[in-house]
């Protein structure tokens, strides 16, 4: 059978057996050759498409990428904006949950894959703070890419520990991270978009804040 590898399904049948041969076997015990037999693709093509382990990787999170940023986002404010870009790529992320976390496992004890996986996720953070319209200029825009990656990091903890089937403690940490962010003025909207700028000059207060966080407002001075 002929198969084209530049074939979407291509790449998800590559893709999705890498990542069941990580959650079975390790990440780093994976080969692309296992894969490819357990994908039933062809070796040369494999060869062609997926030149090393991590390219497969790299295609994931291209994938996960288009899901998040097809269409517009939704909200009047970077923070909201933000919050429906981040989800979508975590709910992306649930059709491979199983075999992203054996990589994530695998992230201490792999400087190469670390590296790889960091330079990766500001790449794709940087699309979605183009998307939210985060105003990326100057120093202040690297403070806020950071800022932006804190708060991926932390809610990918939490996604990884989360058992809800709705992702419920994935979106309070998500949601509580850029709560905190907006109140520091981490979220200032680029002044060259059409979006309406609903924040302040200094970042704003949060248009939705969590319940432990409203109590905490309610009894400050």
């Amino acid at each position: 059978m002929n198969i084209d590898h530049h074939d979407p399904f291509f790449d998800r049948s590559m893709i999705e057996a890498t990542l069941q041969l990580a959650q079975r076997q390790g990440w780093q015990h994976v080969s692309l050759v296992d894969a490819s037999r357990e994908a039933g693709l062809p070796l040369q093509q494999v060869r062609q498409r997926f030149p090393f382990k991590s390219m497969v990787l790299l295609r994931l999170n291209h994938q996960i990428d288009d899901a998040a940023l097809c269409g517009e986002s939704y909200g009047s404010t970077v923070r909201e904006r933000l919050f429906d870009l981040l989800m979508r790529r975590f709910d992306a992320m649930q059709d491979y949950r199983h075999g992203i976390c054996a990589v994530m496992q695998a992230v201490p004890r792999d400087p190469a894959l670390a590296a790889f996986l960091a330079a990766t996720t500001m790449e794709s953070l940087r699309w979605i703070a183009d998307s939210a319209a985060l105003d990326r200029q100057g120093l202040g825009g690297m403070i806020r890419l950071n800022a932006l990656l804190a708060v991926w990091s932390k809610t990918l903890i939490s996604w990884e520990k989360d058992n809800t089937p709705d992702l419920a403690d994935t979106m309070q940490t998500l949601d509580k991270a850029l709560t905190r962010a907006e109140r520091m003025g981490l979220l200032k909207e680029s002044a060259s978009t059409g979006h309406s700028d609903a924040l302040t000059e200094d970042g704003g207060l949060p248009d939705h804040i969590a319940p432990e966080d409203q109590n905490n407002t309610n009894g400050a001075d």
